[in-house]
């Protein structure tokens, strides 16, 4: 339950930069997730506000109070790793109670609070058996029952997930989505490289590269407004087509492509076209198509399906999500349109440019 404010906090390990300032509001249970590729800087940071990292600079204030020199424990965060470390030798029970009497919790203390986060968790029937007796899935709920019950001011998640199979990460997401439903006091942030993860779960995502904040905002803003080319690329899985586009009388306009209404800033050069994959589809009997041309590839996925156009050798294919049950072949002549409000403009630095 606090409100987290982060003022230019930066982190160095000895010449390397590995976080600069760093500008950030998490409001007071808000689920808030950080991605970017590895190397970029999400564990570091989190890692920072839990206590395990000294800041080098900046501040970081919980509910208003510096807590830069503050311990973990005296911060009110727990964390939940990657890896379960859970003790072998003890039981379900035992892992979750560990913490609350070594913290001298009263023995009915910790009975209520080991049973509620149990019920919570659906650990119950579990309670009595040892690590190596549950599944990869009943572990991590175990690692996370284990915060719980320390009643902690935020939750630290860093890519908790990572271990599990692709059907058990869909199962324990949706279970960490309904944790935060009935947790929704308990401010909450998560690492993890796995869009799908964050799109899903975050209130807010904050997208991260060499350290640095790129853009900050609900899942979909992201997804249909990327600040710069770096957050379109990263959001959105085909990445977004980006096209090397220049300002025409007619409009912005790709090479080999229609003409789009936008309309570029006086004085503009390099510019970029940006389309999802998704917002391309079949040009109907009579509207003029925005690009023709021969498939190159065709990956079948079931519900849809990714077809590819090469763009020649310099530059990447142009791919299109389009219905699964549309008969497709590599070699298909196919005329793709799409509406303008889909489209976006960037500009020679892959800033996004409010066009007309």
């Amino acid at each position: 339950m606090a409100r987290l404010t982060l003022e230019k906090l930066g982190k160095r390990y000895g010449r390397v930069q590995a976080l600069s300032d760093i500008d950030l509001a998490i409001e007071t249970g808000e689920f808030v997730v950080f991605v970017g590729p590895s190397g970029c800087g999400k564990s570091t940071l989190l890692r920072c506000i839990a206590g395990l990292e000294e800041i080098s600079e900046g501040e970081l204030a919980f509910d208003g109070e510096r807590v830069n020199e503050l311990t973990p424990a005296e911060r009110g965060v727990a964390m939940v790793f990657q890896s379960y470390a859970l003790y072998p030798h003890m039981t379900v029970y035992e892992n979750m109670a560990f913490g609350l009497r070594l913290a001298k919790a009263g023995k009915g203390a910790v009975e209520e609070r080991v049973r509620e986060a149990a019920r919570m968790l659906q650990l119950e029937p579990l309670l009595d058996r040892l690590p190596r007796q549950l599944s990869g899935g009943q572990r991590q709920r175990v690692a996370i029952g284990r915060a719980i019950v320390r009643d902690p001011r935020v939750f630290l998640f860093d890519e908790p997930l990572s271990n599990l199979d692709a059907a058990l990460r869909v199962q324990t997401r949706i279970e960490i989505a309904g944790l935060h439903e009935r947790m929704a006091e308990t401010t909450m942030i998560y690492v993890t490289h796995d869009q799908v993860e964050a799109m899903t779960l975050a209130d807010r995502i904050v997208v991260l590269r060499d350290g640095r904040v790129e853009q900050v905002g609900a899942p979909m803003e992201l997804y249909h407004h990327p600040a710069n080319t770096f957050v379109a690329r990263f959001i959105g899985s085909p990445s977004m087509n980006l096209l090397a586009a220049e300002p025409t009388d007619a409009g912005v306009q790709v090479k080999g492509f229609a003409p789009t209404p936008l309309t570029a800033p006086p004085g503009a050069r390099g510019l970029s076209l940006g389309v999802r994959p998704e917002n391309l589809r079949l040009a109907e009997d009579g509207e003029t198509p925005f690009y023709e041309g021969d498939a190159s590839l065709v990956e079948k996925l079931g519900e849809s399906q990714l077809v590819y156009f090469d763009m020649g050798a310099e530059a990447e294919p142009l791919v299109a999500r389009l219905p699964g049950a549309l008969p497709a072949k590599k070699g298909d002549r196919m005329r793709l349109a799409t509406d303008p409000e889909a489209l976006r403009l960037f500009d020679d630095a892959g800033q996004a440019v409010r066009a007309g």
